[in-house]
């Protein structure tokens, strides 16, 4: 496997042989996934890589990303698109085994790198499990390499209480074996260590992969979304995590920008006819316009939230991000429902402590379900609009957050007009993607004859969605 220092002009399948081409492909590619890099910053990592060199691949890796990012989060993106682009090497590993043998031998020297923590070693191992074990198809059409098969046919993680004896043996270890808390944060490092590992062998089947269908196909397809781009209604525990991350800095983004607004607003309109009457003393020139000022008065937010199954997480995120935005706001209500509806502002504002548990403490507490756990929209609004009516005023904008999907209820459109003709605006955010709007048991398009519905399916959208809606 030769290796990518001498970055010959023409490497296999499709590779970019050129340093300029690998770097624009490399911003190109991320460009794809939303970040945001512009021409002066594309300069800036040629010069870097021009200066660092590619004898050291983690130098220049460390090197381009300074030049390219703007914050740690894009690393998650970067560092996949880096690997596609600036391969440790090409072509299949020197010297590899059949595929029975290292089945039998690999997982040995494996347990021995992981307790020794050599890197060198688990690099190479990583290329040689990916060729003997993760090799699937039969025609070029359809062949490539799979790390989840590669990973699922030599279980690292298995290895875990044999690479802490080895480790102990061999002095590797601080922990006694007695269970002590020494031991659980030696336990952590190894499971750190086979994720690590993990890790190596995901990037050395999308190169091999890229090497046949084109680096910047893989990268296109092959890389994870960043945070902000990754659906609510699929993300995993740790996406949410990371999304409950962003709500802060995300909330201050969000306040300069209606602040902004707010200023906007606060300077006025033109006021057509007062302005005529003035330009008679000019001769009918407008000289000097008169605006129609705003009274600054801060609106009112009420959320009413699904919290049932895979939309519990957009609701967590939305409910966390508006009381975050409390401040910009004379006063902010939030409800939650499944099919019974209450008032959950409280556990939300003590819940920003612990954004994790919000949804458990929600179902826990709240009164959200009756006789059954499944969605009733229908009588989620009648409770709505009857109990809480006092919620609703002409400052309040009211914003609904579900699938709008009624398990084949009534989806009640007579109280939903009820809060529409309360409210000062009333909107529907649906994670879902319009094309599923209607289908099966969903009443969206009947909700989106009512009041405005809009597609809300990951962070950018909420983000965008909410500095355009809420009001100033």
């Amino acid at each position: 496997m030769s290796t990518p220092g001498g970055l010959p002009g023409g490497l296999p399948g499709g590779l970019p042989g050129g340093l300029p081409e690998r770097v624009t492909g490399l911003v190109r590619t991320l460009r794809t996934h939303g970040l945001r890099i512009g021409p002066g910053e594309t300069i800036d990592a040629a010069n870097v890589l021009a200066v660092l060199g590619l004898a050291d691949r983690e130098r220049a890796r460390a090197g381009l990303a300074a030049a390219l990012l703007h914050d740690e989060g894009q690393r998650a993106v970067f560092d996949p698109a880096f690997d596609l682009y600036f391969p440790l090497g090409v072509g299949a590993p020197d010297h590899v085994m059949s595929a029975e043998d290292i089945r039998a031998s690999l997982r040995d020297r494996l347990a021995d790198a992981l307790a020794a923590n050599d890197r060198a070693a688990l690099a190479r191992l990583a290329a040689e499990a990916v060729d003997a074990l993760g090799r699937y198809g039969d025609s070029p059409a359809t062949d490539g390499w799979s790390a989840h098969q590669t990973l699922d046919r030599l279980r690292p993680e298995s290895l875990l209480a044999r690479v802490r004896a080895a480790a102990l043996g061999t002095g590797g270890g601080a922990g006694s074996g007695g269970g002590g808390f020494t031991d659980r944060l030696e336990a952590d490092e190894i499971r750190r260590r086979i994720e690590d590992f993990r890790e190596r062998v995901r990037t050395e089947a999308r190169r091999r992969v890229a090497e046949r269908r084109g680096t910047d196909q893989v990268a296109r397809r092959g890389i994870a979304p960043p945070a902000d781009r990754v659906d609510f209604l699929i993300a995993g525990r740790a996406q949410l995590a990371e999304l409950r991350r962003t709500v802060h800095p995300l909330a201050r983004k969000l306040a300069t920008r209606m602040a902004a607004r707010r200023r906007r607003a606060a300077r006025g309109r033109i006021d057509l006819r007062r302005t005529l009457r003035r330009s008679l003393s000019t001769g009918g020139v407008p000289v000097r316009p008169v605006l129609r000022r705003r009274r600054p008065v801060r609106p009112e937010i009420v959320l009413l939230c699904d919290v049932s199954g895979s939309v519990a997480g957009f609701a967590d995120f939305t409910m966390l991000l508006v009381r975050a935005l409390s401040d910009q706001f004379s006063k902010v209500r939030v409800f939650a429902f499944v099919n019974r509806t209450d008032e959950v502002t409280r556990l939300v504002t003590s819940g920003a402590a612990d954004p994790e548990g919000l949804s458990a403490r929600i179902l826990g507490e709240a009164t959200v379900t009756g006789w059954h756990g499944s969605s009733d929209y229908g009588s989620a609004l009648a409770e709505f609009a009857g109990r809480h009516r006092d919620a609703i005023g002409p400052r309040t904008s009211v914003f609904v957050l579900g699938d709008a999907r009624t398990n084949g209820g009534d989806p009640n459109l007579d109280a939903l007009r009820a809060i529409r003709d309360r409210a000062r605006r009333v909107y529907w955010l649906n994670p879902e993607q319009p094309s599923a709007w209607g289908t099966g048991d969903s009443a969206a398009l009947r909700y989106a004859n009512v009041v405005p519905m809009h597609a809300c399916r990951n962070v950018r959208q909420l983000s965008t969605l909410i500095a355009r809606l809420l009001p100033v």
